[in-house]
């Protein structure tokens, strides 16, 4: 990518794509929930740079790794979220934090929640997350006595809400014991919803809410006091207890802490907004890895044995932060995993000044849409692309440029300045679920009910439809 446009450069009319229609463009076409495979599949018609338009925004994609890597690079000074986002995140009603944010705003907002992401502040929330681990296991132990499939997917929701509320604010949500806590069931409807709207021909929830659109609001306004809740108790706790300054025993609590040092520009509003993001993107984020990993590894037996085998070596229950450290073949796999079914496998770029991509003449407010697994699953770029070889990121694990060619072209956690800070923490309660998951149970069954490939659904994030996990306790 180049910041100073090449005097040749192609012009957002010379591109091929789709045809469209007037006033709306491509957006008739788009099904929001797999726009990825729309994306992908126009990819393979159109070349590896083509152009969309959807209503008045105009759109590049591109499925070059080295340019997307370019590209976030970038940020956040050449490319910002889309202005869509932030529309219709604000609209909402939700509260902004650093996922959404852009400029001086982010940059103060980054410094903050990457303190309190900080591995060493980690550590320290590590016994919580036993905690919530120990109850997923009571919960799939109940399913197993009772030979009842576990729906898995809201099972490893709930396993990341309580992780998050827990680890995260020192908050007490135990969805894991009680279905009947609504946290969970509020903050379900908040990506999906985000997203449908980001990619709608019309705002008809502006003229003609409907019932879901007004239960949308509901859910917003009882997440935003959940949040205000826990924010106003951790202030209570700092104030009754001024030696968790030093120590904070939770992230909001170091956010805080962070946020109360001169100079940050951080007020208790913008420590809200990243707690809604926190709950929000380490719910969907982690859980659907988890239940994309769980498929994977009993589609491939192999390497279910080899996970299984290394984590009754290295661990006993509950397993320490020193146990999980030895996992490399189940991290392995979690990279493999991500590699093949990313989370996010589309991530758009609005353009903040003119510059160039892949020859193409980008000006302030285009949208560069990068297509984040095309050279990932591809024989081109990588040896086997398709098929599922956790060994690729091992050192052993064969030619000896595989694994780094593997960690170039995947970036499930995006890359350059935005990298996602949680990175840390989410490997971490992946590794911690697959443990207490194989220290606990034999798995007899990851598929859905008519034993076809779990469908992709991409609400944000993308998420594997209807899998039914089967499982039998483990002798004590």
């Amino acid at each position: 990518m180049n910041t100073a446009l090449a005097p040749a450069a192609l012009r957002f009319d010379d591109l091929p794509g789709p045809r469209g229609v007037p006033l709306f463009g491509n957006l008739l076409q788009i099904d929001s929930t797999r726009m990825h495979l729309q994306l992908e599949a126009w990819r393979a018609r159109y070349g590896p740079v083509y152009r969309l338009k959807l209503a008045h925004r105009r759109l590049v994609v591109v499925s070059d790794h080295g340019l997307i890597a370019a590209a976030l690079r970038d940020r956040p000074d050449g490319f910002r979220r889309t202005s869509r986002l932030e529309e219709i995140w604000t609209e909402m009603g939700m509260l902004g934090g650093v996922f959404g944010a852009n400029g001086d705003t982010w940059r103060r907002q980054r410094r903050m929640v990457m303190a309190s992401f900080d591995p060493a502040h980690v550590k320290h929330y590590y016994p919580a997350m036993q905690l919530v681990a120990g109850r997923l296991a009571g919960r799939w132990q109940a399913a197993a006595e009772a030979a009842r499939p576990v729906d898995l997917l809201p099972d490893l929701m709930r396993y990341t809400v309580d992780t998050i509320a827990g680890l995260a604010f020192g908050a007490e949500v135990n969805t894991l014991e009680s279905d009947e806590d609504v946290i969970q069931q509020h903050l379900n409807r908040l990506f999906p919803t985000l997203f449908k709207r980001m990619f709608s021909p019309l705002p008809t929830w502006r003229w003609w809410p409907s019932a879901e659109d007004r239960a949308v609001q509901q859910s917003v306004a009882a997440v935003n006091a959940a949040v205000d809740g826990f924010v106003a108790q951790a202030r209570a706790r700092l104030a009754a207890d001024p030696a968790l300054r030093a120590a904070p025993r939770n992230l909001l609590e170091a956010m805080l802490v962070a946020a109360d040092e001169p100079g940050s520009g951080i007020d208790d509003a913008q420590v809200a907004g990243n707690v809604l993001t926190m709950l929000l993107a380490g719910e969907d984020t982690t859980a659907n890895t988890l239940g994309w990993l769980l498929h994977l590894l009993w589609q491939h037996p192999a390497a279910l044995a080899q996970a299984a085998a290394e984590v009754r070596s290295q661990c006993s229950w509950p397993p320490t932060l020193e146990a999980l450290a030895q996992l490399d073949f189940v991290e392995a796999c979690i990279h493999e995993t991500m590699r093949l079914k990313p989370v996010a496998p589309q991530n758009g770029l609005e353009a903040l000044r003119e510059t160039t991509v892949a020859g193409v003449r980008i000006e302030p407010g285009m949208v560069v849409m990068a297509l984040m697994r095309w050279d990932a699953v591809s024989d081109a770029v990588l040896p086997e692309a398709a098929a599922f070889q956790p060994q690729r990121w091992l050192a052993d694990g064969g030619p000896a440029q595989q694994g780094h060619s593997a960690k170039r072209v995947s970036m499930p956690f995006g890359a350059g300045p935005r990298i996602c800070p949680g990175r840390y923490l989410a490997m971490l309660e992946m590794k911690l679920a697959v443990a207490t998951l194989l220290l606990h149970f034999d798995i007899a069954g990851v598929d859905t009910p008519d034993g076809q490939p779990p469908r992709e659904r991409l609400q944000l994030a993308m998420a594997p439809v209807g899998l039914a996990m089967r499982l039998k306790r483990r002798p004590a």
